[in-house]
């Protein structure tokens, strides 16, 4: 005779279905998405690391992920490239101990694989600085301040270190550090500049280049060591703007009226 013996089986997982089908849809939606990023967590102090982890949808060979953190007043703090994993993972640490990260406010974490249609960005919050946060200057995120001016621009395979106006030659000089391999788009308002037809890399003049006289846009192909990108118009602001224009014409007239003043002055009378 055999004995039995009863099997007491465990109970079963109350929402497990659910949590398993949540995991899959986030996991689908992960998928999708040209590039995530995200941190682990969102509020720091000011000698903390941050970490940061994401996910490619999929893997471009020889492309690695372009991570550019910007301060609460628009400066970019830090610039880092990351190889992605074979499973499509990336990760980095951030040292918020540095100098350049000082002030209290909203840090943006933005992230790009290759293109401009493949960036996403996370933001997180510093807190217990010394400095109080300044006033955030009038341009934004995506946008670079020439001569005063904001004007809007997307680059991958490099970062944009600075840009200025040259009135002499109507156009915007903008200056890169090139990585590898890349584009810059820019679309000035018409106010700034206008009329695009001509682009010069590193003092040459550039054929790769794509203008929408329309959209007043030019992307500008350019290769691994690029310095410097000059977008030439036929119109760019003028430095001094049209108040100071008025006021220095005005001041021009009072001095030749003055001028003439004086001459009748001293003329001898008969």
């Amino acid at each position: 005779m055999s004995s039995a013996y009863a099997v007491e089986l465990p109970p079963a997982c109350v929402g497990c279905a659910q949590d398993e089908a949540k995991a899959s849809a986030n996991k689908m939606l992960m998928d999708a998405i040209p590039i995530s990023v995200w941190t682990d967590k969102t509020e720091y102090n000011h000698n903390e690391m941050i970490m940061v982890s994401g996910q490619v949808a999929n893997i471009a060979s020889g492309y690695p992920v372009t991570v550019t953190v910007v301060s609460p007043l628009n400066s970019i703090v830090t610039v880092n490239q990351i190889d992605v994993a074979e499973d499509r993972s990336f990760e980095t640490t951030l040292n918020t101990a540095g100098a350049m990260w000082k002030y209290d406010g909203t840090y943006t974490i933005k992230v790009n694989y290759g293109s401009v249609e493949k960036s996403n960005s996370a933001k997180v919050e510093l807190t217990g600085g010394v400095v109080t946060t300044p006033t955030p200057s009038k341009c934004g995120v995506n946008e670079i301040t020439a001569s005063g001016q904001c004007i809007p621009f997307s680059i991958s395979g490099g970062v944009v270190k600075s840009a200025t106006l040259n009135t002499d030659d109507k156009s915007i000089v903008i200056n890169i550090d090139a990585k590898k391999d890349g584009t810059l788009t820019v679309t000035p308002s018409k106010k700034i500049q206008d009329g695009i037809f001509m682009v010069l890399v590193d003092g040459e003049q550039w054929d790769d280049v794509e203008i929408d006289k329309v959209r007043n846009k030019v992307t500008v192909m350019f290769l691994a060591g690029a310095e410097k990108i000059e977008i030439i118009g036929t119109f760019v602001i003028p430095e001094f703007g049209t108040i100071a224009a008025m006021i220095l014409a005005v001041a021009i007239i009072s001095i030749i009226a003055v001028s003439a003043k004086s001459r009748l002055s001293i003329m001898p009378r008969y």
